[in-house]
């Protein structure tokens, strides 16, 4: 799905990332976690081709750059850590933004069904009438999530997402909610690429954790062979104990 090799990137003199290497398949929920500061949105912004690097990065055995702006927006799609807080638009007409490459002037049957589809799987159908700006933080979330799933509502096959932070201001329910609506887009042979601070819901819902300090890769593997307390206790200079989580088995994470 995507590939890059040996990543590096400064702004200034400061490194921000330094040599990552990043290999995703098909189908897979990728986790990117570490402390402030580590690297993970940058990273994020490098694989999807919003922050140049002099590195090849390939998605779909194709060098991102050389693909056309308007065919990559059908097969890839991002959510950002930071959105305007002021949009003057009502709720469904924000996540009919994710549907602008398959349209000129007028939206079709096809795209209304695609965010009225999204709109009810991130629970904000009943908002849709809404002005955006009357929103709550948690809920304009939602709406975000809504366009960019609607983004790849289409036939290709083999779709990315790139996610960061998009639990931000999200209740327990629709935080869960979310993972799952990403965990099911993965399930169909689809990616995606996550920054997340949970670490515990990390290792519930991702298939591989990277784990990143200072603009390196701590480690990467499953959740089981990240999540150690002495990757994790090194990474956030915090101790931590692991533990096997009740339900699932998963490593559950207890800090302090």
């Amino acid at each position: 799905m995507i590939k890059a090799h040996q990543i590096s990137y400064k702004h200034k003199e400061f490194h921000i990332l330094d040599s990552v290497d990043v290999h995703l398949e098909y189908g897979e929920f990728l986790a990117i976690v570490g402390p402030n500061g580590a690297g993970k949105s940058s990273l994020l912004s490098v694989l999807a081709n919003e922050v140049k690097s002099r590195h090849e990065i390939l998605f779909k055995d194709k060098s991102i750059r050389d693909w056309e702006i308007s065919d990559l927006s059908k097969h890839k799609s991002k959510f950002s850590q930071h959105n305007s807080s002021d949009i003057p638009l009502e709720v469904k007409d924000v996540v009919m933004m994710g549907r602008y490459p398959y349209f000129e002037a007028q939206p079709r049957q096809e795209d209304y069904e695609a965010i009225n589809n999204m709109m009810y799987e991130t629970d904000v159908y009943h908002l849709k009438d809404r002005e955006y700006n009357t929103l709550s933080g948690g809920e304009k979330q939602r709406v975000h999530l809504s366009r960019v799933m609607a983004q790849l509502q289409n036939d290709i096959a083999h779709k990315l997402m790139f996610l960061d932070e998009p639990l931000n201001n999200l209740d327990i329910k629709h935080q869960y909610k979310a993972l799952e609506i990403i965990k099911n887009f993965t399930k169909k042979a689809n990616s995606a690429i996550v920054v997340l601070h949970d670490l515990n819901l990390a290792a519930q819902f991702a298939d591989k954790i990277l784990l990143m300090k200072s603009g390196k890769v701590s480690a990467y593997g499953t959740p089981a062979e990240v999540f150690t307390a002495e990757n994790i206790s090194e990474a956030y200079n915090f101790p931590c104990t692991i533990c096997d989580h009740p339900i699932t088995n998963n490593p559950m994470i207890i800090f302090g």
